[in-house]
């Protein structure tokens, strides 16, 4: 893998991905960052700096997806890391009208899920072989089911990923591509939680946690950083656990 790499890192201008792009920024990793907020993706690459671009994409779109690809690999040749970390929450429970229900699922599968697919689809033709690397950002919930009601369509969606990553990484290893998911516990410091995560909440993960604390953004990124380097070309198909020991043995 010499020479400069390019990245293209999804839902990369807040939380985790932006603590990814950082990390792979200060690296000298050519990174392009998806998302469906314009004034978001340029705050963030401006705040970023280094070798950071930006493209308005809404990756549950097929359209948008093969046009956000297309153009990053008319600028680079070749994609040498895919991270899909985009991803919402929404509760859905057994109590909601089936309706409501449903419209809230598929937009839920959508941005956890599908878009995991798309992008997996539509990049894997360019992606650098040997050396290229996809990471999956899943969630501690595809094993919980969640730590509250309302998750039935996120624990579902994240344990999808691990599925389909599974898969992809039989379908890819043969070219020298890797393929692996990292499931992080609670992450602080991010837009997922809406209003922030309550101090009593903190403290209780904490407590559970073989660490005593929970996680970082920056935690993620590290644990990243690892499955893309050329020393993890003997790793595919693994799912990362990141939660501190909040969750292990599976």
């Amino acid at each position: 893998m010499g020479g400069k790499r390019t990245a293209i890192v999804t839902g990369g201008s807040s939380g985790i991905g932006m603590a990814i792009s950082r990390k792979m920024a200060e690296n000298g990793v050519d990174v392009t960052i998806l998302g469906r907020r314009e004034k978001a993706l340029q705050e963030a690459a401006d705040q970023l700096g280094g070798d950071i671009h930006w493209i308005r994409a809404d990756v549950t779109s097929p359209t948008d997806v093969e046009t956000a690809v297309k153009s990053v690999v008319e600028r680079t040749g070749v994609v040498d890391i895919l991270i899909n970390n985009a991803g919402a929450s929404g509760a859905v429970t057994t109590q909601m009208p089936l309706g409501e229900a449903e419209k809230i699922w598929d937009e839920v599968i959508d941005v956890n899920l599908k878009s995991v697919f798309l992008m997996t689809v539509a990049a894997a033709p360019h992606l650098r072989r040997p050396g290229g690397r996809i990471v999956n950002i899943s969630s501690i919930a595809a094993y919980t089911g969640g730590s509250s009601k309302g998750s039935l369509a996120y624990a579902a969606a994240k344990a999808g990923i691990h599925g389909l990553t599974f898969s992809a990484a039989r379908e890819l290893g043969g070219e020298g591509i890797t393929v692996n998911a990292i499931a992080p516990g609670l992450i602080d410091r991010t837009r997922f939680f809406a209003g922030g995560v309550t101090e009593e909440r903190l403290k209780q993960v904490s407590a559970q946690a073989a660490a005593g604390r929970v996680g970082l953004p920056e935690d993620i990124a590290a644990a990243v950083w690892y499955l893309v380097s050329p020393e993890a070309s003997y790793v595919t198909g693994e799912i990362l656990n990141v939660n501190g020991g909040w969750l292990f043995g599976r």
